[in-house]
């Protein structure tokens, strides 16, 4: 699951009570998840200090100026398929408080880069 929010543009920011009462629900909503066996990892993104690289070694700091969307994080969970991971994000807080969620199927890459498997060949 990828989490994403319109980019703030200043505007007024939330009380320390306020901001408690989000992470709490986050830290349910995700232990809820772990309770039922299927949190595997979480992690929030900074929304400043990344770096894009580009071919021919171009590298532009922070991200787009034209982009209205930042991506906060993700929580990768075990699921049975995409539709199971589907009801587990619908109650994800993100939405709550006007963001989105992508839910995406992960690969899982063989740790031998030279594997059959890494390459992707029959």
């Amino acid at each position: 699951m990828i989490f994403r929010n319109e980019k703030g543009e200043g505007g007024e920011k939330p009380s320390a009570e306020q901001m408690q009462a989000v992470l709490s629900h986050w830290q349910n909503w995700i232990g809820n998840i772990a309770a039922q066996g299927n949190y595997v990892g979480t992690n929030r993104l900074y929304s400043e200090g990344s770096r894009t690289l580009k071919p021919g070694n171009v590298v532009i700091d922070g991200p787009y100026a034209e982009v209205k969307e930042i991506v906060g994080g993700y929580l990768i969970v075990k699921a049975n398929n995409l539709d199971e991971a589907t009801e587990m994000a619908k109650s994800c807080p993100n939405l709550q408080y006007g963001g989105n969620v992508e839910v995406r199927e992960v690969l899982s890459m063989d740790p031998d880069t030279t594997s059959a498997t890494f390459l992707n060949e029959k």
